[in-house]
């Protein structure tokens, strides 16, 4: 794919940023809104975007008013509603996705690249995004925030009949530096060409890579522990404990 300069950074030709947040959080009320360190932590994840420069489109898919006034109040665009099939429980980010697309087609809009970015990412950067597109221009299809398990899963212990037993006996003395490093998802971006998403219905698709982060800009947020973890260590990262 082309690229067009743009000041410092680099633009992406007709790439589009959708970032889902419907409003139906079971486990943390009105998670995609909610405040974190400040302000709605949805706003993190719209000017990280933004401010790439990276995107004809930054936009939020979501079922919910005031998500939508959210995202327009931080500069993202709400074009249209998240429809009802794609708002349940069962309906998957790659399902959000195809509508979307489906939708700016309808509008005769495409796109050649597609950035899924998380509504509760605050520890996502221009930078990173930046990153990424420079990932997706080494030739590969998709590219992975990721991040490495802090423990060697091949260690791990599973319990068969009420007893512990090694899940990879093999590995049961191996050191942990011989053993291969794994990753699991960051739980922030994904980046792939829209072509060969919409062939395979996936957001890793095709051949892939991963933008692998550091465990401090990391964190899952499923739970209110989680989400004070997750502001404690970001006031550590941004310097505001000081």
């Amino acid at each position: 794919m082309s690229h067009k300069k743009r000041g410092s950074t680099v633009r992406k030709s007709r790439a589009l940023c959708v970032i889902p947040a419907r409003g139906g959080s079971k486990r943390i009320p009105r998670k995609n809104v909610r405040d974190f360190c400040g302000k709605p932590i949805i706003a993190y994840s719209i000017e990280a975007a933004m401010e790439s420069k990276l995107f004809d489109e930054v936009m939020v898919s979501t079922d919910d008013e005031e998500i939508a006034e959210v995202a327009r109040a931080h500069g993202a665009s709400v074009p249209f509603m998240r429809s009802a099939k794609t708002s349940d429980d069962f309906a998957t980010t790659a399902d959000v996705l195809e509508e979307v697309l489906t939708e700016y087609k309808a509008r005769g809009r495409s796109f050649d690249a597609l950035c899924c970015l998380y509504a509760t990412a605050p520890f996502v950067t221009p930078a990173r995004i930046v990153e990424a597109f420079a990932l997706l221009d080494t030739g590969v299809d998709s590219v992975i925030s990721a991040v490495r398990f802090s423990f060697p899963p091949q260690r791990a212990f599973r319990v068969e009949d009420g007893q512990v037993a090694w899940w990879m006996p093999k590995h049961a003395l191996t050191r942990s530096q011989d053993l291969e490093p794994l990753y699991h998802d960051a739980g922030q971006l994904y980046l792939a060409r829209t072509e060969a998403f919409r062939r395979e219905h996936a957001l890793v698709c095709g051949v892939s890579r991963l933008l692998v982060l550091p465990d401090a800009e990391v964190q899952d947020i499923d739970t209110l522990q989680d989400w004070k973890i997750a502001e404690d260590k970001f006031r550590n990262l941004k310097g505001l404990n000081e």
